[in-house]
């Protein structure tokens, strides 16, 4: 593949970088919900949660954990989000695995989505569909 973070691996696109290691690349996003917006990728190419080895996965993960701490600290956050978007339904807009630490601050106007409750039957469906698949 040859997705903008692939380049970016590479060094063929200028980046931010803040780690690397043999398994994962993290540089600032540059369009950022809040100063200090890191994202992580593996420098396996795969396209998101769907399909990464779990070794690759686990090796993004331990950098996530290693930098999610410090991206707080560094940007005085009272919190911080770490996600991921996956297909573009889920607005991935890049087609490379990556994951969002997104330093927090009371008041910054960035909100989660609502959600709405099951009714006690749907959640009974929805959990034997999903279960049945195990």
């Amino acid at each position: 593949m040859d997705d903008l973070f692939d380049k970016i691996i590479r060094g063929d696109v200028p980046s931010e970088k803040i780690y690397e290691d043999e398994y994962t690349y993290a540089f600032l996003d540059i369009n950022p919900n809040n100063p200090g917006h890191t994202l992580v990728v593996p420098k396996v190419h795969s396209t998101n949660v769907l399909d990464i080895t779990e070794d690759d996965w686990v090796h993004l993960m331990k950098t996530v954990r290693l930098l999610a701490p410090k991206v707080k600290e560094a940007m005085e956050a009272d919190g911080v989000h770490v996600y991921m978007n996956n297909e573009p339904t889920a607005f991935q807009e890049i087609m490379h695995t990556h994951v969002h630490i997104i330093p927090r601050h009371k008041g910054d106007g960035f909100h989660p989505w609502k959600g709405t409750p099951y009714s006690s039957e749907e959640i009974s469906k929805v959990g034997d569909a999903i279960r049945a698949l195990l």
